[in-house]
C-alpha cells in the first residue's frame, strides 16, 4: 500500500514537471557542466545537442567508462533512439533514481525538455556520492550525514521542563461557561 502511494505521488510529481517551463539557465548550466566533463566546447540549440543521445552516451562513459559500449554516430531515428535508450540504463545503473530518468521520447520528440534537465541534473548530484569521479559538479553539494549521540543524562535533561509547543493556558477552563447551545446575548 505504502509503494502504491509513492508511485501515485511520483506520478502526480511528474505530470507537474511536465508543466513546468523550461528554465534557460539550468539548460545553460547543464551544458556548460557536460562541456567540462567532455573537455569540449558545446554550442547549439539545448535540446539540439542532446536530441541523439550521442553526447550523453559520451558524458556517462567519461564518468563511468565503458558503460555505454556502443555508440551510433548516425543511423535512422530508431538507432539514434538507442543511444539514449542506453544512457538512460547507465544512468540507472549508475544510481540516478528511476522516477528521476526522463522518457526518451521526452527528448528525442522534445515532449518534456524540463524532465530531461532535472535527469541530468540528478546525475550531476549523484555524481558527489562516487568518490572515484573526480570532475566539475553541478547543481549544490550534497548533504553529509551529521549523526550526533546523546548520554542518557542529556536525553532526560529535558523532561523537567514544559514544551510551551504544547501550549500553556495558565490554567484557563471552561468551567462555568454556562452552555453549548445557546445565542449569544449583546
Amino acid at each position: 500500500m505504502e509503494q502504491k502511494k509513492l508511485l501515485s505521488f511520483l506520478l502526480i510529481l511528474k505530470i507537474t514537471i511536465c508543466k513546468m517551463p523550461r528554465n534557460k539557465e539550468q539548460e545553460a548550466e547543464v551544458l556548460t557542466w557536460i562541456g567540462d566533463v567532455l573537455g569540449e566546447k558545446l554550442s547549439g540549440d539545448y535540446e539540439n545537442v542532446l536530441r541523439d543521445g550521442v553526447i550523453l552516451c559520451k558524458l556517462i562513459n567519461k564518468i563511468v567508462p565503458g558503460s555505454v559500449k556502443k555508440i551510433q554516430e548516425r543511423g535512422t531515428n530508431f538507432q539514434l533512439m538507442e543511444n539514449i535508450q542506453r544512457f538512460q540504463a547507465a544512468i540507472k545503473k549508475y544510481g540516478v533514481p528511476e522516477e528521476e530518468i526522463f522518457q526518451t521520447a521526452d527528448l528525442f520528440e522534445r515532449r518534456n525538455i524540463p524532465q530531461v534537465t532535472l535527469c541530468i541534473y540528478s546525475l550531476g548530484r549523484i555524481t558527489q556520492l562516487h568518490p572515484e569521479y573526480t570532475g566539475p559538479a553541478l547543481g549544490p553539494k550534497m548533504a553529509e550525514k551529521n549523526e550526533r549521540t546523546f548520554t542518557e543524562e542529556q536525553l532526560r535533561a529535558h523532561e523537567g521542563q514544559l514544551n510551551l509547543q504544547m501550549g500553556f493556558n495558565k490554567g484557563a477552563s471552561q468551567s462555568g461557561h454556562g452552555g453549548f447551545g445557546n445565542t449569544r446575548h449583546m
